[in-house]
């Protein structure tokens, strides 16, 4: 991919807008970081968190979000790495999340889709990090897909017993799991996916949710919203999203940057 500045949508005096998931250590972006950094802070996007999915890769991953200040991380198993990696202990997770730059937990989650063999062990590694975001106060970031049942049940039992925070992270799963992802006071976050002409009935999912729990993400290098869909994505196409988002909630592009900063802000407490 070239590293001509992206065509991005023109917006007059769009705000601060972040990037609450992206994946800057992957390999996709070797030796082209600080101009995909560039790139991201001339879109508007001031911050990012980078996310780390084998807690093997957890050095790496520090090590950019240190080297940079508009970038943060978390760190995590990743449900589809869950039988491949040595489950993390809720010790090591609240012992990372000392750093001040780690800013939540994860990602896990539940993956049915690639991965449901494993779907036992993916069952503990996810109620490790639930716990050790009860223990933190730190944020859940969570991975779902084709496990819907499952996943509202762990996710909502845990928060019974004891309440704490979550992003339901790339959200394109059912209205029932919003449902009960919402009633637990969570938050959905918009990437590139909802930019896509067939993911009408994933926007109406998002437009039915309050506007104070919507964050944005671009998942990068994956998903790249429209018009760059098939491409690499990079954090400064949030910007993409955004766009559309805004119209999807029928508001000024400016007013959602703002809102869904301000909601970041909310549940990412440490990212500043």
């Amino acid at each position: 991919m070239t590293s001509e500045i992206p065509d991005l949508p023109e917006i007059p005096d769009l705000p601060e807008i972040v990037d609450s998931h992206c994946h800057l250590d992957f390999p996709d972006f070797n030796g082209e970081l600080d101009t995909i950094l560039a790139r991201a802070h001339a879109a508007g996007v001031r911050r990012m968190v980078t996310i780390c999915t084998r807690l093997k890769n957890e050095p790496q991953v520090r090590a950019i979000a240190e080297a940079h200040p508009s970038v943060f991380y978390a760190a995590g198993t990743h449900p589809m790495s869950a039988a491949e990696e040595p489950l993390a202990t809720v010790d090591q997770l609240v012992a990372l999340s000392q750093h001040p730059k780690f800013v939540a937990i994860g990602e896990t989650g539940l993956d049915y889709h690639y991965t449901a063999e494993s779907a036992e062990i993916q069952k503990i590694s996810l109620k490790i990090h639930i716990t050790a975001a009860q223990e933190t106060g730190l944020p859940l970031i969570i991975h779902a897909r084709a496990a819907d049942d499952d996943m509202a049940e762990i996710l909502t039992a845990g928060y019974r017993a004891k309440p704490y925070t979550c992003v339901m992270h790339c959200f394109s799963s059912s209205a029932e799991l919003a449902r009960a992802a919402l009633g637990c006071g969570f938050y959905l976050s918009m990437s590139g996916i909802t930019t896509f002409p067939k993911s009408g009935d994933l926007r109406d999912i998002f437009a039915s949710a309050p506007l104070d729990r919507i964050l944005l993400e671009t998942d990068s290098p994956y998903l790249a919203p429209l018009p760059h869909r098939g491409k690499r994505n990079e954090p400064a196409y949030t910007a993409f999203t955004a766009a559309k988002a805004a119209e999807t909630f029928g508001i000024a592009p400016a007013d959602f940057a703002r809102i869904t900063t301000e909601n970041f802000d909310r549940l990412f407490w440490k990212a500043h």
